[in-house]
């Protein structure tokens, strides 16, 4: 009996310790649920090298869990210890991915919001082939000649939902092209293979100031910076179409909130510094920021309108 209770004590006492010992004493492990060179992993590398720095000098562990449409790394996530060494990089699709797929988390009760990272529009792209250089254009010639191909990076994604939206209120028909991933889709699209593209703004961006892509539309509420001569669909006279691809960091369900609020606030320095804001101008995101009380907010809102858009364009993942 004794001897039970003298265990029983030190057991404790080391559960003291341990929760006593000052957090970090190592490496926060940040999950990209996509693969390298990514605008998620892009935006992930220089933020996680600076909260490291700032806490402890630990160096970064970015842990690329690609697979399942972003699926396998968020769930990886999901399932991770809740002691602040584990954190995920996630876009838009952990609101709207639960809508398409079968997945194995909630984004409400699974995560625990941090800050979001940054935003970047999904544009409307065309070849100088087809020969307009406005939504007005496009629409004209798609009422004669419908059915125009509009590539993206695949069925479900935020793309695929802004191209189908547009037609709808357009009262065109577009027909969907979707590719298992952007490379392609942009390389079939500069080739002139599919007319149109309903895709992200950075690996656009390079192909439209050489003259090989026309941009007719950018789908967030503002023009976006690096695209300030683009207009949004509203002002291209598409009303209400208003969608923001962003990427956002999240903790696991449990982790202690007083470690949530300090990576928010090392998150919310490294993306008011200089260079780390030159590095996101470079891919065309736009560093955000902000509580996380409003990344909760901004996760509720686009849950319910991916939802909503998901059931009223009969958007499919396959």
């Amino acid at each position: 009996m004794f001897f039970a209770r003298l265990a029983a004590t030190l057991l404790a006492s080391f559960a003291v310790l341990a929760h006593a010992q000052p957090w970090p004493a190592k490496s926060i492990r940040w999950i990209v649920p996509y693969p390298p060179g990514g605008s998620t992993d892009i935006a992930t590398r220089p933020v996680a090298e600076r909260v490291g720095q700032a806490l402890g000098g630990h160096s970064a562990v970015v842990e690329n869990r690609a697979g399942a449409a972003g699926n396998i790394g968020i769930e990886a996530a999901a399932k991770a210890v809740a002691d602040g060494y584990t954190v995920l990089v996630a876009p838009d699709a952990i609101a709207s991915n639960p809508h398409l797929y079968k997945v194995g988390f909630d984004p409400f009760r699974d995560f625990v919001p941090v800050i979001q990272l940054a935003r970047q529009p999904v544009v409307l792209a065309a070849h100088p082939s087809l020969g307009v250089s406005s939504v007005a254009e496009l629409v004209a010639l798609a009422r004669h000649k419908p059915g125009l191909g509009f590539a993206t990076s695949g069925a479900g994604s935020q793309q695929h939902m802004a191209g189908e939206w547009f037609a709808r209120i357009a009262g065109i028909q577009l027909t969907h092209v979707p590719y298992k991933g952007g490379g392609q889709a942009i390389a079939d699209l500069v080739g002139g293979q599919v007319p149109l593209g309903s895709l992200g703004s950075s690996p656009l961006i390079p192909h439209y100031k050489a003259g090989r892509l026309k941009l007719l539309a950018q789908s967030t509420a503002t023009r976006a910076p690096s695209l300030a001569e683009v207009p949004t669909y509203q002002e291209a006279g598409v009303p209400g179409l208003v969608i923001e691809q962003w990427l956002a960091v999240f903790a696991p369900a449990g982790t202690p909130a007083p470690i949530v609020q300090r990576l928010n606030a090392e998150i919310g320095k490294a993306l008011g510094e200089l260079a780390i804001r030159e590095r996101y101008a470079q891919a065309a995101l736009e560093p955000v920021g902000g509580s996380a009380e409003n990344l909760a907010r901004l996760l509720r809102e686009d849950y319910e309108k991916y939802g909503r858009l998901i059931k009223e364009l009969a958007i499919r993942a396959d």
